[in-house]
C-alpha cells in the first residue's frame, strides 16, 4: 500500500464518481479504477459499492476513509516538518563564545538570528578559544565565536572582527598623559593579563607585539576574563593590553590608550567543522556577516 493509493482512494470517496475523481487527480478513468481495485484486493475487503450510476462507500470504507485522511496528513506534515529541517529553520544549534564577545557583538547576533528563526533552540556554551576547538572538532558545539589565531586543519574560520590592541592603565598613571603609548615604554610596568590557558594564541600574540620591543612582560597577575584585566588595572594592580571592543566594559578608573606604530591587530572570528552540511549552522554564519556589515 502506498501513499497514491490512499490520495486516490480519497479522492473517490469524496467525489462519489470515477471520472470526477479521475479529472481531480490528472489521470486516467481505466488507471484510477484499477488503482482502487488493487487497494481492495489487498485490504481483502471492498471499500466501494459501484453500480453503473453511483459510487457508494461501504461501511468499511468509510472507516477507512478516515483513518486514510489522517495518514495522510501525517505525511503532509511530516514533509512540511522535514522542509523547514532542510532549511535550518527548527532544531537545536550549540553556539560556544569567548567572554569578550558578549560586550557586543554575539548579543546582536543572536538577537538578529532569534528573530529570524524562532523555532531554533540556541544553547550556549562559554569557552576559551582552545576550549572550543576540541569542542568543534568533537561536536559538542556547533559553531564557534572565539579569538584568533587558531591551527586546526579541521575547521573553518571566517574573521568577523579586526580591531586593534590598545593599552589600558590606571587612569592616575604618568603614561595616561600621552595619547598614543610606545611599546617599550611599558617595559617596566606589572601587566595583568588572562592565562595562558584563557588567552590560548592571543596571549602569544601579546608576548610577541612585547618581545618585538625588547622586553618580556613583567606579568604579576593571571586572570580568566577581560572585565577582571580592567577592574584589577583600575585596583592599581597594573597595566594591561587588551582589544579595543574591551572599551565597552563600563568601569570608571582607568583610561584606554592607542598604540604607536603600526596598528597590532586582534581579530575575532567564527569558526565550524569543515565538513558541516547544517543548515542551521549556515544560517548562523549568513545572520554573523550581515550583522558584522550593519556594525562597521
Amino acid at each position: 500500500m502506498e501513499l497514491r493509493h490512499l490520495r486516490y482512494f480519497v479522492a473517490v470517496a469524496e467525489e462519489l464518481h470515477f471520472g470526477r475523481a479521475a479529472e481531480r487527480l490528472s489521470i486516467v478513468q481505466p488507471s484510477l479504477s484499477q488503482q482502487i481495485q488493487q487497494l481492495e484486493d489487498e485490504l481483502g475487503f471492498p471499500l466501494l459499492y459501484r453500480t453503473k450510476r453511483s459510487v457508494e462507500l461501504t461501511d468499511a470504507g468509510k472507516v477507512f476513509l478516515v483513518e486514510a485522511k489522517r495518514v495522510l496528513a501525517q505525511a503532509q506534515e511530516a514533509k512540511r516538518a522535514a522542509q523547514r529541517a532542510y532549511r535550518g529553520e527548527v532544531g537545536r544549534l550549540v553556539v560556544g563564545y569567548i567572554s569578550s564577545s558578549t560586550y557586543d557583538l554575539l548579543p546582536v547576533m543572536l538577537r538578529v538570528y532569534r528573530e529570524r528563526f524562532p523555532d531554533v533552540e540556541v544553547g550556549l556554551r562559554e569557552l576559551t578559544s582552545q576550549e572550543q576547538v576540541r569542542a568543534l572538532e568533537e561536536e559538542h558545539i556547533h559553531v564557534g565565536l572565539l579569538r584568533l589565531p587558531i591551527s586546526t586543519p579541521l575547521l573553518k574560520v571566517e574573521v568577523v572582527r579586526r580591531e586593534p590592541i590598545v593599552c589600558v592603565l590606571p587612569e592616575g598613571h604618568p603614561l595616561a598623559r600621552h595619547e598614543r603609548i610606545a611599546v617599550p615604554l611599558l617595559a617596566d610596568e606589572p601587566f595583568v593579563l588572562q592565562s595562558s590557558h584563557r588567552g590560548g594564541g592571543y596571549y602569544m600574540q601579546l608576548m610577541r607585539l612585547c618581545l618585538s620591543s625588547g622586553f618580556t612582560p613583567n606579568v604579576v597577575q593571571e586572570v580568566t576574563e577581560m572585565h577582571t584585566i580592567v577592574s584589577l588595572v583600575a585596583a592599581g594592580m597594573g597595566v594591561s593590553l587588551v582589544p579595543l571592543s574591551t572599551r565597552n566594559i563600563r568601569s570608571q578608573g582607568v583610561v584606554y590608550r592607542a598604540l604607536e606604530g603600526p596598528p597590532a591587530l586582534a581579530e575575532m572570528a567564527v569558526a565550524w567543522p569543515r565538513n558541516s552540511r547544517s543548515a542551521l549552522v549556515q544560517n548562523f554564519l549568513d545572520v554573523a556577516r550581515e550583522t558584522v556589515t550593519s556594525t562597521q
